[in-house]
């Protein structure tokens, strides 16, 4: 089983190697968004080093988003997605597979240049140690929650605009923890741990709990 889900990871992988400008994207727009923004601002170290974490968290959510509709569609269009529901596999493994090879390629280039963006906005090295720990919990709960709501808008015609009004919602708990975790840590290091405690929390239920619910809603957009 476990075979399986090693085989479906590195095709994803490999097959979006073979689109590095998808992947690029991706990562370029977090780059940008978290550049300009000091521009729009000013350059005042304090004003920066509060809105920082709020800036970073909003750029990465929207950032996580731009690849999603893409999660089961390339599948979906060449019928490998009605194939991998013919196996004796439990499809939720399949669905965790893509799911993290989505994350690889999306959200952990996040947490790899966060240390870069935070010296953007003057944060100290706790607070951007803090940062790369709140985006390694919270990014893979955007990629599993996303992949959600791409399992439920698979072949609707506009499934973009529906699917980012179906999940944004969902994602304004880590939204709102991921960038309070930062933030607090300018106080105190030890106040952090009950944000982190909850984004681990949300990350444990979302890998138990969306790749159910992505492989049931990918069972009915087949139907």
């Amino acid at each position: 089983m476990w075979a399986v889900f090693w085989c479906i990871l590195k095709r994803d992988l490999l097959l979006a190697l073979r689109r590095r400008t998808e992947v690029l994207t991706t990562l370029f727009f977090f780059v940008i968004v978290v550049s300009l923004f000091p521009l729009g601002v000013g350059t005042e170290r304090q004003v920066l080093q509060i809105l920082g974490p709020g800036v970073v968290w909003v750029a990465a959510l929207l950032a996580s988003m731009l690849a999603l509709e893409r999660l089961f569609a390339a599948d979906y269009e060449d019928g490998t997605l009605e194939q991998m529901l013919l196996t004796p596999q439990p499809l939720s493994l399949l669905v965790l597979a893509k799911v993290g090879a989505h994350w690889l390629l999306t959200g952990l280039p996040l947490v790899l240049i966060a240390p870069l963006v935070g010296m953007q906005y003057h944060l100290s090295e706790a607070q951007i140690g803090i940062m790369m720990l709140a985006l390694l919990l919270g990014t893979p709960i955007l990629s599993l929650i996303g992949a959600i709501g791409a399992a439920l808008t698979l072949g609707l015609r506009g499934g973009g605009i529906l699917l980012s009004l179906l999940i944004l919602p969902l994602y304004i708990p880590v939204l709102v923890y991921g960038a309070g975790a930062v933030e607090v840590s300018r106080i105190a290091l030890t106040d952090t741990e009950p944000y982190l405690m909850l984004l681990s929390a949300f990350l444990l239920a979302a890998l138990t709990l969306a790749p159910l619910a992505s492989a049931a809603a990918l069972k009915i957009s087949l139907e």
